[in-house]
């Protein structure tokens, strides 16, 4: 039988601890880790941690850009064993990442092998790449070990690493950055370095300038892959005076004209961080789904350069039309986040303009100035000391050598007879005999003088904020020099430009624009006959109907029908039945009930008026814009009340001044066309009363060049002294000139 054994007794007192507490407090401290250690880069040096302790162990292993190349699984191994306790992959990644051209602007590292491609392509293991630093890197490095910047314990306190880096280079605004920590996130575009010096220079000359000035001098983003940005100016404005906005980038193209008559479209630039294979396989895939209408084909010829093909559907289809559906509907514009959130000082986040981004920078280059220069007054002042020795050893030689020879401890005895300090017995113990020669006591006078002069000078300088500041000026108009926009990797990639201000209609582009004339039979049989036919006598029509309408138009064209039950319907000319044999029923096109008759047929033209009026005698002016219809079930524009009709729909001509109507029971009209309301929709007015009958036809034109109308014969008559049948609206009107047809009808 086992014997029975106690659990083990834990504390006599138990700490109680709130659960809400301990997770708000482990999550704080988790959130604030990620913030400043991981996605938020410094205002001053614009690194992360990642990236400042990449670049701290190149110059540890002197991989300056003269050097030759290491192995990049090299740099990641000491990054992770001495800095950055975390996987070698994420740091491999952001090393291949400084390395990218089409990633960074003004790359930080010089990489020999397969670092990846704009195509999405990853790079070849580190254990197969070569990298180096550039010389972006080594002016961010320049004075590091010049005690310019503060030092901390690695993760384990056996090392030092720089909290921060001198960056004699506007880095933040010039390569970007983007990172996502928790609950803020934060995305900086890249810019040009040159016109970022020239905003820092105005800064130094003007400390309280504003943003819309700055804003002169720095355009915008300029990315790596170049583009062209197509927002406003003012909302670029708002966005660098806020720290938050927004670009639109588009791609570059140009048309190429081929041999009869075709063109095509090549794209020389894709916007920012787009992988050119995805884009393309994105525009495939919309063309298999004939959701690009106007492209027939894309293809990729790119070498090192980008350069994709894209073929249109037809020769006629207008390019600027093309782009456009494919801006809308592909990477090929794409919008990129600006959110200037970085950490101030080193310690706190938050979100700048970009003027307080570029004060920041140049206060920190002042604090890395000043302590520069500081420490190399503490270096002249120990090397003077040293020169001071040696320049008392020199005027007195035969004795410092008599008590070198006889004295069992010369360093006292030296100290005590010439009142030398222990470090200038020192070094005149450590003297070889070649520096007893007379040459050499020249030339550390010389190195005395020399160094005397720059102590003076450094210390004129830590007085003086005025030299400071000039000094900074002289440092950035360096940096400005050699990336000028006039060397290759400073001048400006991304332009700036409009969007074109159109509104595509892709399925009417897609139409082949020909002329062609449009008939129509009484009985609505509707046909489109290729070209502009002369004479229409020679149409045939089914038996027992005939001809109606029949006029000119273009394949691109759209034609309104109007109904007497006062509806609009719209027909596109190029999905119109062809002119072989008789066409078809304009009731199968659009949902025109079997009562309805059809009072007018024309052609669509934006902008125009249209008179329309019932057999009651009502009616109102109406744009042709608001007539047309976007289904098959037309728009009612005309009430009528039956039994009557929609009878009249004539254009009103741009002159038009009165209004000619008349009635069924032969009376004319004339009065003012102001005195017809324009509508979109209604019964309208009374446009001239009646006994018996109704209205017959109406027709708006101008006074001054008089009425005319047609008789049955096709022959026109004009009368210009239209006195007596002048009236108000609403008249009855008096019976018409001589000559007026008997069919009551202008037209």
């Amino acid at each position: 039988m086992s014997k029975h054994v106690s659990p083990p007794q834990g504390p006599n007192e138990i700490e109680k601890i709130d659960l809400k507490d301990a997770l708000e407090e482990r999550y704080l401290a988790y959130a604030l880790s990620t913030i400043m250690h991981r996605a938020l880069p410094d205002v001053r040096d614009g690194l992360k941690p990642v990236h400042r302790r990449l670049l701290h162990v190149m110059q540890l292993l002197r991989l300056d850009p003269t050097a030759a190349f290491k192995k990049s699984a090299k740099i990641v191994g000491d990054v992770m064993g001495g800095y950055h306790p975390h996987g070698d992959q994420s740091i491999y990644d952001a090393l291949v990442r400084l390395a990218q051209d089409f990633s960074s602007r003004y790359p930080l590292v010089d990489g020999q092998g397969n670092f990846g491609n704009v195509d999405g392509d990853s790079a070849a293991a580190y254990r197969y790449t070569e990298a180096r630093m550039t010389d972006v890197a080594k002016l961010l490095l320049e004075g590091l070990d010049e005690e310019t910047v503060d030092f901390r314990p690695n993760y384990d306190g056996s090392l030092q690493e720089p909290v921060v880096l001198p960056g004699a280079f506007p880095n933040l605004l010039a390569n970007g950055s983007s990172g996502i920590a928790v609950g803020m996130a934060t995305s900086i575009p890249p810019h040009n370095a040159a016109e970022l010096c020239d905003a820092a220079l105005h800064l130094i000359k003007s400390p309280n300038a504003s943003n819309e000035k700055l804003l002169q001098l720095v355009q915008g983003p300029d990315f790596p892959t170049g583009g062209i940005v197509i927002d406003g100016r003012a909302s670029i404005i708002d966005a660098y005076k806020t720290g938050r906005g927004g670009f639109r980038v588009r791609a570059r193209w140009h048309q190429e004209e081929l041999p009869r008559g075709m063109w095509q479209v090549v794209v020389t630039e894709i916007p920012y961080l787009v992988q050119k294979s995805r884009l393309i396989e994105k525009i495939a895939e919309l063309l298999l789904a004939k959701k690009l209408p106007l492209l027939g084909d894309v293809r990729d010829e790119s070498a090192e350069d980008i350069r994709i093909v894209l073929e249109p559907k037809s020769r006629t289809v207008d390019p600027t039309l093309m782009m456009e559906q494919l801006f809308r509907n592909t990477e090929l514009e794409s919008r990129i986040p600006l959110n200037m959130n970085v950490l101030s000082g080193g310690k706190v986040p938050k979100v700048m303009s970009l003027a307080q981004v570029l004060r920041e920078w140049l206060d920190h280059r002042k604090e890395v100035l000043v302590r520069r220069s500081n420490f190399r007054l503490a270096e002249i002042a120990r090397r003077l000391e040293i020169l001071e020795g040696y320049l008392a050893a020199y005027l007195n030689l035969d004795e410092v050598i008599r008590i070198i020879r006889e004295e069992e401890e010369p360093k006292p005895a030296l100290i005590k007879r010439f009142s030398l300090t222990d470090n200038q017995a020192e070094a005149i113990l450590n003297m070889r005999l070649r520096a007893l020669r007379k040459l050499e006591e020249m030339q550390i006078r010389g190195e005395h003088q020399a160094l005397s002069r720059e102590q003076k000078a450094l210390k004129a300088l830590l007085k003086s904020g005025d030299e400071q500041w000039a000094k900074i000026a002289a440092e950035i108009k360096a940096v400005k020099e050699s990336y000028s926009k006039k060397t290759p990797l400073g001048r400006r990639r991304t332009d700036f430009a409009e969007a074109p201000e159109i509104d595509p209609d892709f399925e009417q582009a897609m139409i082949e624009k020909e002329p062609v004339t449009v008939v129509c039979s009484e009985k609505g049989w509707i046909r489109v006959m290729k070209g502009h036919l002369e004479d229409f006598s020679s149409l045939a029509y089914k038996d027992g109907d005939r001809g109606q309408y029949a006029f000119h138009a273009m394949s691109a064209d759209r034609v309104l029908l109007f109904s007497s039950s006062g509806k609009f319907f719209t027909l596109d000319v190029g999905k119109l039945p062809g002119g072989r044999g008789h066409g078809e029923p304009v009731r199968l096109l659009c949902d025109l009930d079997a009562a309805d008759s059809i009072v007018a047929l024309f052609v669509h033209a934006p902008g125009t008026r249209r008179l329309v009026a019932s057999t009651d005698g009502d009616g109102f002016i109406v744009p042709e814009d608001d007539c047309l219809a976007t289904t098959r079930k037309g728009k009612q524009v005309l009430n009528v009340n039956t039994p009557a009709e929609a009878a009249v729909c004539t254009a009103v001509p741009e002159a038009a001044s009165h209004v000619a109507a008349i009635g069924e029971n032969r009376k004319l009209l004339i009065f003012r066309l102001d005195e017809v309301p324009e509508m979109a929709r209604g019964k309208g007015v009374r446009l001239q009363r009646y006994k018996d009958g109704g209205l017959s036809d109406a027709k708006a034109f101008n006074l001054r060049e008089g009425l005319t109308w047609t008789d049955s014969s096709g022959r026109n008559f004009s009368v210009t002294d239209l006195k007596e049948w002048i009236g108000e609206r609403a008249q009855a009107g008096r019976m018409p000139p001589k000559g007026f047809p008997l069919r009551n009808k202008f037209g």
